[in-house]
């Protein structure tokens, strides 16, 4: 006879760098919260995903490190990288596409269903000029200009390139000239191509004792830049990556995916999100923790107008729990939100409020006791 633990009704949504590794280290921590939430037959005793900003490598690989470094088997279906949720956007999956990154990103873009990209380095081959920061790497003659080379119709930004200065200059090139960085326009379009983004991090945390550059911080560059050369603001078709709701709503969806496969009936209500970021995980885990709430309330009237009580869909989420770990990013030391400078992007509104996490606790294995003493779970 199964007990009642045996189905769950709330999952964990978990933050990867600073949570559960300090770049290629384990945090032991972690390796005890997966000693304890892992059955002696292997399986996890509650549904998880890993929702990750990082970006530069591929969703089965990130899969095989985390079993490697927790010691349980990681499918690759429960892993979000930031730019997951790109894989919706079919709209432009046809077009042909700048993608700009590190790692495999020719791999990563088709993966998330773009079928006509092109990398920065090609696009640096076919106009050899556009490059002229490093010495080293400038064309010693000039070469005949190209009319072969089909136009560039949007811009993928998967993660924080190598050369950041070739990156920003072609995409500007790219902008400005509406995808024919061989050409000049004497005015620049607007609205300008669509620029598809993901991982908004201005910081993250490594082995280094001070956080490093994220994509947020190349992102406010580009920004910067155009706003600068134009004289208007930079504008993205999407935006993926915590905070975002669009990343809790496909991890909800992965839960939900994951709890059926394990054949747990009971619907899973309840989310925690943990993470070491206040401004990614703590601000995005509430802000989806408020558009549950609004959406339930909006469910209720909805059902109340129709006359009378309806059946609600069986695996809708209630509520979002944010849990903020002190191995990372944040530290307890630090002031309080309203003398933080915002570190968010710029398209998301600042709200301190949601920069408050609802339980700060030292490690993932405190928070995870934490949850389970929260749903009557013997930990």
């Amino acid at each position: 006879m199964l007990g009642l633990q045996s189905l769950p009704t709330f999952g964990f949504l978990l933050d990867i760098d600073g949570v559960l590794v300090r770049g290629h280290n384990v945090i032991p921590a972690a390796l005890d919260a997966f000693h304890r939430l892992v059955t002696p037959q292997g399986h996890l005793r509650v549904p998880v995903v890993f929702v990750t900003n990082a970006g530069n490598t591929l969703q089965h690989r990130k899969a095989q490190e985390l079993s490697a470094l927790l010691g349980c088997k990681v499918e690759p279906d429960q892993v979000i990288l930031s730019h997951s949720p790109m894989k919706i956007f079919s709209q432009h999956h046809d077009k042909r596409m700048l993608v700009s990154g590190q790692g495999p990103v020719v791999e990563n873009a088709r993966a998330l269903g773009f079928r006509n990209v092109v990398t920065m380095e090609e696009l640096r081959t076919a106009f050899p000029v556009l490059d002229m920061v490093d010495l080293e790497r400038r064309p010693t003659t000039t070469p005949p200009l190209r009319s072969d080379f089909p136009a560039i119709e949007g811009v993928l930004l998967l993660g924080e390139p190598v050369r950041w200065e070739t990156s920003l200059q072609l995409i500007v090139d790219v902008l400005l000239s509406n995808g024919n960085p061989g050409t000049g326009l004497v005015t620049a379009p607007y609205p300008h191509l669509p620029v598809l983004a993901s991982n908004m991090d201005l910081l993250w945390m490594a082995e280094a004792k001070m956080p490093r550059f994220g994509h947020g911080t190349f992102l406010l560059c580009l920004e910067a830049i155009y706003q600068k050369l134009t004289g208007k603001e930079l504008r993205y078709e999407a935006l993926m990556g915590k905070p975002s709701l669009l990343t809790y709503q496909y991890a909800e969806q992965l839960i939900r995916q994951q709890a059926e496969r394990r054949g747990w009936a009971a619907p899973i209500r309840r989310l925690y999100a943990v993470g070491d970021n206040p401004m990614s995980d703590i601000y995005g885990a509430n802000l989806f923790h408020q558009y549950l709430q609004r959406a339930e309330c909006a469910a209720q009237a909805e059902q109340q107008g129709a006359g009378g009580p309806q059946k609600q869909w069986p695996s809708a989420t209630q509520s979002c729990t944010s849990i903020l770990v002190c191995t990372g990013v944040y530290r307890p030391q630090e002031p309080s939100a309203r003398e933080q400078p915002f570190h968010g992007h710029r398209d998301f509104g600042f709200s301190p409020a949601l920069l408050r996490a609802s339980h700060v606790v030292s490690d993932i294995h405190e928070a995870m006791r934490l949850a389970f003493r929260e749903e009557g779970w013997t930990w």
